[in-house]
């Protein structure tokens, strides 16, 4: 029987912890989104994010930039000791800026560690190690596939696992993705609907699907259908509810260490 990796689940536990952390602070923690688009998917996630401070009292402002170069407020918040941690809400307008405005960040406020000198690791990547640790699937003698090479899991995920000494090998979109059926855990985080199907996916292999697209205003995941039937698998991510939860929780869990320095 395949196990269900639940984020939704594992990141209540932590939003409880997190309540009471936040309960003991003097001052409220502050994090200030950034985006540059009116763009209802990005809306959905910054409102997720709004919710969830709401939830643990952590204060959560959205500036929508009048430019499509918010670095300005960047500037001004990285100076404004009100303020604990600060995030772009990506994908920008124009994506060739998206390194530029991350490196502005101050490293202690970079709460999704996408800046270049960061204090934080990348809050999804993170998540990915939280959801496997949660549900108690090794990594250590497995053989890890990563597919896709974004700034946001691929990259910096790729760097935490080689720099822990696991067995990792990383995959892009052009890749001949057939050699999947070699690896025992999968982490897709392509943007490519249906990119990953059932005949790459050895019997007993765990799958993380961290990839978001939007097709016709519904979000969808990198792996096809098919695949998410199959009871030979040790572990797959639900169609909603799995990276993405542990990714917010992972964020304010960031927002409030900031604080608390």
């Amino acid at each position: 029987m395949t196990k269900i990796l639940n984020g939704r689940e594992l990141a209540g536990f932590i939003k409880e912890r997190q309540f009471g952390q936040v309960a003991a602070m003097q001052q409220k923690p502050h994090l200030l989104i950034l985006r540059d688009s009116e763009n209802p998917v990005i809306k959905k996630y910054v409102n997720l994010k709004k919710q969830y401070g709401q939830d643990i009292g952590v204060a959560v402002t959205d500036h929508l930039a009048e430019t499509a170069s918010p670095d300005r407020e960047i500037l001004r918040a990285n100076n404004d000791p009100s303020i604990n941690g600060i995030i772009i809400q990506l994908p920008l307008k124009d994506k060739s800026k998206t390194d530029e405005l991350c490196n502005l960040i101050s490293p202690d406020k970079d709460v999704d560690g996408l800046g270049a000198n960061a204090k934080y690791d990348s809050a999804t990547a993170t998540a990915i190690l939280w959801l496997l640790a949660g549900y108690d699937i090794p990594l250590k003698n497995q053989k890890i596939a990563l597919v896709g090479r974004g700034k946001l899991v691929g990259a910096p995920l790729f760097r935490i696992l080689q720099s822990s000494g696991h067995q990792v090998e990383l995959f892009h979109r052009g890749s001949d993705l057939t050699k999947l059926k070699q690896y025992d855990i999968i982490i897709t985080a392509t943007g490519q609907p249906g990119l990953i199907t059932s005949s790459m996916l050895k019997p007993g292999a765990s799958i993380i699907d961290a990839g978001t697209a939007s097709e016709n205003g519904v979000l969808k995941g990198d792996l096809e259908d098919e695949a998410r039937s199959r009871q030979d698998l040790t572990a797959i991510t639900p169609k909603s509810g799995g990276v993405g939860p542990l990714t917010i929780s992972c964020l304010f869990d960031h927002v409030i260490t900031s604080a608390s320095r």
